[in-house]
């Protein structure tokens, strides 16, 4: 991300996130804000089909995008049903889930960077959607400060289980960075929770060429990929670090669990994970 800029793939995601309100039936992953908080413009581009987003060519993307949203926020409701009542959007970027709903009972923390969150907040404004009393907004240049430090001055509670969301983000980080945010979550109180997704080594020749051109696109952008792993090797060092569950989930996974019996052929293609972990 550019030095004082908002992060372009923020916005990308929720384009994708808007655009399969629209192209996908029945969605994976309802969102009746995704269309708005991109605001009236782009919202317009992708009800005709002029942006890419909202076609064919990305359909795999834009699936993978919508579950890990769907999947976090099933995880999210498990733990509240387990009693969780924090919950920490790391990168939450474009994400409307406090929005939504009377979220009361839960106290949701948004951790970005300072350019992107002032973004969002000033996107919010624009297309009037009220920011509710149970969010609280904690900006984190992570070049200065740490995640902790930016959770405690946000009031996090260290002596309370939480569940974290940590989507679209661990491509963009070293491995060192990767893995030491996980490891700090696996400090935290029994039972807090991490889901994220990040991108497997190997697959096809077909998915390589698909994340090579990937690649390309988000680099061009200012945005260079910087990890990828190995699932078996990431599944034992996120096991490592004091995780008592973890679970990896694959396409075809997910596919089994979102996408069957679907008419218009919506799947997952790519060789994205999705990692969930328990403290």
């Amino acid at each position: 991300m550019e030095h004082n800029q908002p992060s372009r793939t923020a916005q990308g995601a929720a384009m994708h996130r808007a655009a399969h309100q629209l192209v996908d039936h029945p969605p994976i992953f309802p969102d009746p804000l995704a269309l708005r908080i991109v605001g009236p413009d782009a919202a317009q581009e992708l009800r005709e089909g002029r942006d890419v987003r909202a076609t064919s060519q990305s359909a795999g993307l834009r699936a993978f995008i919508a579950t890990r949203s769907r999947f976090t926020e099933d995880c999210l409701s498990a733990a509240m049903a387990c009693g969780v009542r924090q919950y920490v959007l790391l990168g939450a970027g474009l994400d409307t889930f406090a929005y939504r709903a009377a979220r009361a009972h839960l106290k949701i923390f948004e951790v970005d960077h300072p350019a992107t969150q002032g973004w969002k907040r000033a996107r919010l404004a624009d297309v009037a959607i009220a920011v509710p009393d149970w969010v609280t907004y904690a900006p984190v240049d992570f070049e200065r400060e740490t995640l902790q430090e930016g959770l405690s001055r946000a009031g996090f509670d260290f002596a309370k289980p939480a569940m974290f969301a940590w989507l679209g983000v661990t491509p963009y980080l070293t491995r060192e960075a990767v893995m030491g945010t996980l490891a700090f979550i696996a400090t935290l109180a029994k039972d807090s929770e991490v889901v994220f997704d990040y991108s497997a080594k190997g697959g096809t020749a077909r998915q390589r060429k698909s994340f090579e051109s990937l690649a390309a696109r988000v680099a061009a952008s200012g945005e260079p990929f910087r990890s990828q792993f190995e699932p078996k090797e990431l599944f034992g060092a996120v096991k490592a670090l004091g995780f008592s569950f973890v679970e990896d989930l694959d396409a075809a996974v997910l596919n089994a669990r979102y996408f069957r019996n679907r008419d218009d052929g919506l799947s997952l293609r790519g060789r994205a994970h999705l990692m969930h972990a328990r403290v």
